[in-house]
């Protein structure tokens, strides 16, 4: 059982990250008595519900999942119904309830749209453990706009040891960007038939960036009471995505464009000819 889902996972780690929900629903397919295993160990997009109940949006992953049903953070009601589905207890709840209200106002704030949901359970040594996920969508207005989409997904777990709780925290960053360029010519767009009567705009080619980034970190902090534990994650997560987003920026846009830039020079050949020759002469001159 464990070669073949560490075989499963090594393969996923192969294969396109823009494509992790069709490759995981196909190995599914393929080992459907190892599916749980699966969807607990790799990391999938954030999917968008909408709770009956309230009409709220909500995000669904697999730790809100039971069977194929998925609990909404806003009612604790699950869609499709389930009767006999996981639930937190009353006190784990009313702790909920304050999370979802202050990560919606820490989603506001940090993304200025978008969707977050936060989701808590207990374990069984007397802690208790969570989910905080955020997501934020870029859908382009024309085919030559970029488009894309952020998801943060951050599980804790929480021990209190008197005064003070321990916490550790699992952050992961799923990042896709893709920017589409049109094709230039006299008029700065040329425009071609696309079979249906309409014209559509030539795209010279679009530049893809996805990836996944993990990182983790354990802290000790004091506790008050109950809402403490809302205050303290908040502070470990705020934290934790300023720190992921200053490695997306060098990881994905350094790193790409300083690929780019040995590919392919922004200046003629001509003129960097030139100027290496002027450097060597003036080399010359000094050493003389």
């Amino acid at each position: 059982m464990t070669d073949l889902v560490d075989s499963m996972l090594d393969l996923m780690r192969r294969l396109p990250p823009t494509r992790v929900e069709e490759n995981v629903a196909a190995l599914v397919n393929i080992c459907p008595d190892y599916a749980d295993d699966l969807l607990g160990s790799v990391d999938q997009p954030l999917t968008l519900k909408t709770d009956r109940a309230t009409g709220r949006e909500y995000l669904a992953c697999d730790y809100n999942r039971d069977g194929e049903s998925y609990r909404s953070p806003w009612s604790n009601e699950y869609d499709p119904p389930l009767d006999d589905g996981t639930v937190p207890t009353p006190k784990l709840r009313q702790l909920e309830i304050k999370a979802n209200e202050a990560f919606d106002t820490y989603r506001e704030m940090y993304f200025e749209g978008g969707v977050s949901s936060v989701f808590l359970w207990d374990l069984d040594d007397g802690g208790f453990a969570g989910v905080v996920l955020f997501k934020k969508s870029l859908s382009p207005s024309a085919t030559t706009e970029p488009s894309g989409s952020w998801d943060s997904i951050h599980v804790f777990e929480a021990a209190e040891r008197g005064r003070q709780a321990h916490y550790k925290l699992t952050s992961t960053i799923m990042l896709e960007l893709v920017t589409r360029s049109a094709s230039s010519s006299s008029s700065n767009a040329e425009k071609q038939d696309n079979g249906n009567g309409k014209e559509g705009t030539k795209t010279s080619g679009d530049v893809s960036l996805s990836g996944s980034m993990t990182r983790q970190t354990e802290q000790d902090c004091p506790v008050q009471n109950q809402e403490s534990h809302v205050t303290n994650m908040g502070r470990m997560i705020e934290e934790m995505e300023i720190k992921m987003r200053n490695l997306l920026q060098e990881v994905y846009f350094g790193k790409t464009r300083d690929v780019v830039y040995d590919l392919r020079s922004v200046e003629s050949l001509e003129r960097q000819r030139r100027q290496r020759e002027l450097q060597k002469e003036l080399v010359g001159f000094m050493k003389r």
